[in-house]
């Protein structure tokens, strides 16, 4: 177990060495000039500000200094903001986008769960065909659709009721979180439950449930410890992931609801070309998702005792 875990953890190193690569081979191919704005008109302004950022040294060196700094878990100075390091933005955003995705994956994680469960008991029945469906619209309508139409129906309600019960836009409470994550767990809610309705119907016909079956167990005792937690290891599987991905990728949800989230931010340094905060919120992104992939790999040989990873 301790050398499987030594080679995920050097694999992921070298796979956040590739992302930041990427990036900055990514970054300096694209067009524009972030410098160009209003401030930096002169010629010698132009320069002190090439100097400032390392911009006036070649492509090589450029990247040497960005590896050396990333190493040392600096990313720079973003070119917008002024005085303000990529760092103090990673610090003082991402845990509010971590807080929602967070939430987003329980709601996620526990309708999945149950989703699932329900349609593989129901199967080919009114519940199931109901849930599958919803499934469905899940997974083909994008989150910006459920972000305006959850927002939309924030308004109505709060008019209808002649108060704001639950805000709808901002950040601070439990009701400014609420619609936001339910809306941004909505995708990955489907993926599991289709998920879970698949792995339900593989354990249904296995041997072990027949015998439990035959030794005269409970139906609820034979859902729960025998058919439900062996189903469930596929959704722990593709569950670090979704984390990540949910944590990391609420871009737009953070936009339409006014979230100061890390998500926001990354979209408003792309169109700002904000080089230093796309290539380091982008490094920090690939290196989160990385390390919870190998989180999920190394407690799956834990919860499932038949895996023995050598």
């Amino acid at each position: 177990m301790l050398a499987y875990t030594f080679k995920r953890l050097l694999a992921g190193v070298v796979t956040v060495w590739f992302i930041a690569t990427a990036t900055f081979i990514a970054m300096h191919s694209v067009p524009g000039d972030p410098l160009m704005n209003d401030k930096a008109v002169t010629a010698e302004i132009r320069a002190n500000l090439e100097k400032k950022y390392g911009l006036d040294k070649s492509g090589p060196e450029q990247y040497l200094i960005f590896m050396s700094n990333m190493l040392r878990g600096d990313f720079g100075i973003s070119f917008t903001q002024q005085n303000r390091k990529v760092n103090d933005i990673i610090r003082d955003h991402f845990p509010v986008s971590a807080t929602l995705g967070l939430l987003a994956v329980f709601f996620a994680a526990i309708g999945g769960i149950v989703w699932g469960a329900l349609t593989a008991i129901y199967r080919n029945r009114l519940p199931d065909i109901i849930i599958m469906f919803l499934v469905i619209l899940g997974i083909s309508v994008p989150s910006f659709v459920f972000a305006a139409l959850g927002q939309l129906s924030l308004v109505k309600i709060n008019q209808l009721l002649g108060s704001s019960v639950i805000p709808v836009a901002g950040w601070g409470t439990f009701g400014h979180m609420l619609v936001p994550s339910l809306v941004l767990g909505l995708g990955t809610m489907a993926l599991l439950t289709r998920l879970m309705r698949s792995s339900m119907l593989e354990v249904v016909n296995e041997d072990y449930i027949k015998t439990a079956k035959a030794k005269g167990l409970s139906p609820i005792r034979i859902f729960f410890k025998h058919q439900l937690r062996n189903a469930i290891l596929p959704v722990l599987t593709v569950l670090g992931p979704q984390i990540a991905a949910i944590t990391t990728g609420g871009f737009v949800v953070e936009l339409v609801f006014a979230i100061p989230g890390l998500g926001r931010y990354f979209v408003q340094a792309v169109q700002q070309l904000d080089y230093t905060v796309i290539m380091g919120t982008t490094v920090f992104y690939g290196a989160f998702l990385v390390f919870m992939v190998i989180l999920v790999d190394i407690i799956y040989g834990f919860v499932d005792p038949r895996v023995r990873l050598q």
